[in-house]
């Protein structure tokens, strides 16, 4: 009897223990804003693990008293300051400060210790691209056919080609379709058939967790995909949420593209006005159901999600089909995925900007599907093969080039979602030195964010941090989160006029936020004199 007791309270204590971590465990986190009167909530993943449940976060870490201080307190002294935060204790905390003209070394705590960047391996990738492949290197999807035009009809089948290209639209497809129109075809007597063998079949980066193949930020990489707008978040579309007219009505809902290749389940009721908001968008997984669940409040304005659509070549040749129904180009096949033969013949080519432009939405937004495609095209054109093997492999040839030691750099993906990724401040702060000899240069620092510049596609991720008047503008830096993972790493422009180069990683942390202390570093080397 009282062995059963004891393993009664040991499951009792698992149990509690599994409870206490769910509830701790980071959600989909909203800034509420007010619009109007109304309640306002502008989504945003900050984490990998993101679920659609949303979470306030209100914890900051503190930072130091600034009466302790004077001009004339060495640099170190300040950031060792910061960091004797009794807060920071248990976790680990890697910076690196170089001299920005000759690489010079002038600051490092833990800086060569192995840590996880997140998003600022997007660093890596982006350097790595604007030298492999080149700053006007564009990516393509083509638009072919096997067939014969004969009085007004297609005889044969149409291929969708994808060769990467992320910035695909529906526009694009509708001026295909003119094109068609503009060559006498009224109809189709062929299938449909998508071709995405430019890259491979394995559609997630190997430590992608299955809970973030939901969301646009985990979507499913093929060489054939599409983009609900110009953000360009390739594989996924958007959801808009409202409430209901009244109380107890389901909210109202609205998807771009609209389409009916995904499925809405709506469970999910209107309630009264300052109530919590625990709305939950999921995409059952496996399938392209929508399942909407949960209150939202009467005063909620427009709550925005980006679902990744399960299997995006099928997505793009659905589209096409349906646009040549709206353009009145009939046809009656089926909708196929295929190869398209060495026989056919180009209709039409659609071509994304240059890298280097493409650069300004995949780094300032942060945008994990360009991280990855970009990794399988350098596989693809260097290697001839469209994989994350061959291009991670690419990577770690062209960051040895740069001169790092590839033995501290352990790279899993394109994006830093995986948490096994390791790279030490101090190497990550040597590739931001030697980017700087590059005749690419200055379209690699434009792609960054910039502190408290407003414009998602100016400011991007830093658009709302350190916007006081003497710092805004001054920091150009990638950031990054995970689970228990803060980072930003960039340039700043002292009071000087003097550029320096830094890297904070910090690794470990439970809840909070690591913003202010982030922020509170580079408000140091701002107001710092270089001797």
């Amino acid at each position: 009897m009282k062995d059963q007791n004891n393993i009664k309270i040991g499951i009792l204590i698992v149990f509690c223990g599994f409870v206490f971590f769910a509830l701790k465990s980071p959600s989909w986190e909203f800034r509420t804003v007010k619009v109007d009167g109304h309640i306002a909530e502008e989504s945003f993943p900050l984490m990998r693990t993101v679920g659609v449940k949303k979470k306030l976060e209100t914890t900051v870490y503190p930072v130091f008293n600034q009466d302790d201080l004077d001009e004339s307190t060495p640099l170190k002294e300040k950031i060792n300051m910061i960091l004797e935060n009794p807060l920071l204790e248990g976790i680990i905390t890697g910076i690196s400060i170089r001299k920005a003209d000759d690489g010079a070394l002038i600051y490092s705590h833990n800086g060569n210790t192995q840590l996880r960047p997140a998003s600022n391996l997007k660093l890596l990738t982006a350097a790595v691209a604007m030298e492999v492949l080149g700053p006007d290197y564009r990516f393509s999807t083509e638009l072919l056919t096997d067939g014969k035009i004969k009085r007004g009809v297609l005889h044969g089948n149409l291929y969708i080609k994808g060769k990467g290209d992320p910035t695909l639209l529906t526009d694009d497809l509708a001026a295909w379709a003119a094109i068609l129109k503009k060559k006498g075809i009224k109809k189709i007597q062929g299938d449909i058939i998508g071709d995405d063998s430019w890259y491979d079949e394995i559609r997630y980066s190997q430590d992608l967790i299955w809970s973030d193949q939901t969301y646009d930020y985990g979507g499913q990489i093929s060489a054939l995909t599409i983009s609900p707008n110009e953000e360009y978040d390739a594989g996924s579309l958007i959801v808009d949420i409202q409430p209901g007219e009244k109380l107890g009505a389901a909210p109202m809902i609205k998807i771009k593209p609209e389409t009916d290749y995904i499925t809405i389940i709506n469970r999910a009721k209107t309630v009264e006005k300052n109530v919590s908001n625990d709305l939950s968008i999921k995409r059952k997984y496996g399938t392209n159901q929508i399942i909407v669940e949960g209150d939202i409040p009467l005063d909620t304005a427009k709550t925005k999600v980006g679902i990744a659509v399960w299997e995006p070549t099928n997505y793009v040749v659905h589209l096409m089909g349906a646009t040549l129904k709206d353009n009145k180009i009939a046809w009656s096949g089926q909708e196929k995925i295929g190869i398209t033969p060495n026989s056919a013949v180009v209709l039409a080519t659609k071509q994304s900007m240059p890298l280097h432009e493409l650069l300004i939405p995949f780094m300032k937004l942060s945008n994990n599907i360009h991280a990855e495609t970009i990794v399988k095209e350098m596989g693809k054109v260097i290697h001839d093969d469209g994989s994350w093997s061959s291009g991670l492999a690419v990577m770690e040839e062209s960051l040895a080039d740069f001169g790092l030691n590839e033995n501290q750099i352990l790279l899993r993906d394109g994006s830093g979602i995986s948490d096994k990724n390791l790279i030490p401040p101090n190497e990550l702060t040597k590739l931001l030195y030697e980017v700087q000899k590059k005749s690419w240069y200055p379209a690699f620092e434009k792609s960054q964010p910039i502190a408290g510049e407003a414009g998602r596609l100016v400011g991007g991720t830093l658009r709302h941090r350190m916007t006081a008047e003497n710092i805004k503008g001054r920091v150009m830096a990638k950031t990054g989160s995970l689970t228990g993972v803060s980072t930003l790493s960039g340039y700043v422009i002292n009071t000087n006029g003097d550029k320096l180069i830094f890297s904070i990683m910090m690794n470990n942390y439970i809840e909070g936020s690591m913003n202010k202390i982030q922020d509170e570093i580079c408000r140091v080397l701002i107001e710092s004199t270089l001797k």
